[in-house]
């Protein structure tokens, strides 16, 4: 590992206990970009931030997505356009001459997301007092249980903590009793073991009881695009489809 100097990464947020790893096992520099294709990026989480063993503060800002990239403006606001606070959650908005001015043929779903010259994300997030971008979720992804919003990434980044779980990918399924549940599907390292009620005790630990997964699955593997993304939808569908898709992810 000698000659590696830097690790560029992107794509979605990084489990931080992952990242923590990453940097202590590969010893180069690592630098963050948060964007999407039709933005490029729009905020860096640069190589000094990357602070392993630092203050508070520093070790928070590895789960950020970093600060506005020179020449881009990000906003975050809520269901009717408004600024929100620092520290609140709302919808990430990006401003620059990287972003799309339209979808190809597409002009309904251009006016969508293109308004005033914003891209509406569809990404979830907040700004903490010096404008370091917090990526919660995605819009689609975040489950409504009882009324109450769940963010996704964060039950994700405690099951990343977990020793014996290699991948994770959290989501809500309708329920009819709290609108949807918070619903896990893990992969196991090899040569371990893991029940569904242990990964749901683990998570209590660390979350607030209502944010625990109330249905764990385990899988071999998740499914992926091309770029590596985990395909929520595809879980959700197996689950949903004939016989809830319990044949297809049995739970342990």
């Amino acid at each position: 590992m000698s000659a590696l100097r830097l690790i560029f990464y992107g794509g979605g947020p990084m489990p931080p206990v992952v990242l923590e790893r990453a940097i202590a096992k590969l010893g180069c520099t690592f630098t963050q970009g948060y964007g999407l294709t039709e933005t490029l990026e729009a905020t860096f989480l640069v190589a000094r931030d990357h602070v392993l063993n630092g203050t508070e503060q520093q070790r928070r800002r590895l789960h950020s997505a970093g600060r506005e990239a020179v020449g881009a403006e990000v906003r975050i606001v809520d269901d009717d356009g408004e600024a929100v606070a620092p520290g609140d959650v709302g919808e990430i908005l990006v401003k620059s001459h990287s972003v799309i001015s339209a979808y190809w043929k597409a002009p309904e779903e251009s006016a969508r997301v293109i308004r005033d010259g914003w891209f509406y994300t569809g990404d979830l997030g907040y700004f903490d007092e010096d404008r370091y971008l917090f990526v919660v979720d995605r819009k689609k992804d975040m489950v409504v249980s009882g009324s109450v919003n769940i963010y996704t990434k964060e039950i994700e980044s405690v099951l990343f903590t977990h020793p014996a779980v290699l991948e994770a990918a959290v989501f809500g399924l309708p329920d009819d009793e709290w609108g949807e549940v918070v619903t896990a599907v893990g992969v196991v390292r090899d040569d371990q073991e893991l029940t569904a009620q242990e990964v749901i005790d683990y998570c209590r630990q660390s979350l607030a009881s209502y944010k625990k997964p109330r249905k764990v699955f385990f899988q071999a593997e998740l499914p992926k695009n091309p770029s590596g993304k985990v395909l929520k939808r595809k879980l959700r569908q197996a689950l949903q489809g004939p016989g809830s898709g319990s044949a297809n992810l049995p739970p342990s």
